[in-house]
């Protein structure tokens, strides 16, 4: 058994300029880029989450822009074969996470617990 749920929105940003971008989401959003938070470094910025909601950050990538979802697990294996039984497939094993392909070709991530509250309003997988 093992728990999972939605845990944040990802912007990829093929930029030069990680916060301009930042700052166009944050106004776009109406979240303010959160200077203070520990995930607000190098290539990543941080917007401020209301509590019980995804986490929203901003990233600097060398690949295409997109957006792509994160998925917290307390059991990233168990939560990895799920998907792949149901027809995802794994792109990249990381030390802290792993890229994995919708079959429809959209990438997402299975991560580590990053938001408190772990399991509230998470899928229970037996």
């Amino acid at each position: 058994m093992h728990y999972s749920r939605l845990c944040a929105l990802l912007i990829d940003c093929q930029t030069p300029d990680i916060d301009q971008a930042a700052s166009f989401w944050a106004e776009a959003l109406g979240r303010p880029v959160d200077l203070d938070h520990p995930g607000t470094r190098g290539n990543y910025r941080m917007l401020d989450t209301p509590e019980g909601e995804p986490i929203v950050q901003i990233q600097r990538v060398s690949h295409e822009s997109r957006v792509h979802l994160d998925i917290e697990t307390d059991d990233i294996p168990a939560e990895v074969a799920r998907l792949e039984r149901a027809g995802a497939r794994v792109v990249d094993r990381l030390e802290r996470w792993v890229v994995m392909q919708a079959p429809t070709g959209q990438r997402f991530c299975v991560v580590r617990v990053q938001r408190p509250g772990f399991p509230k309003n998470a899928n229970r997988w037996d």
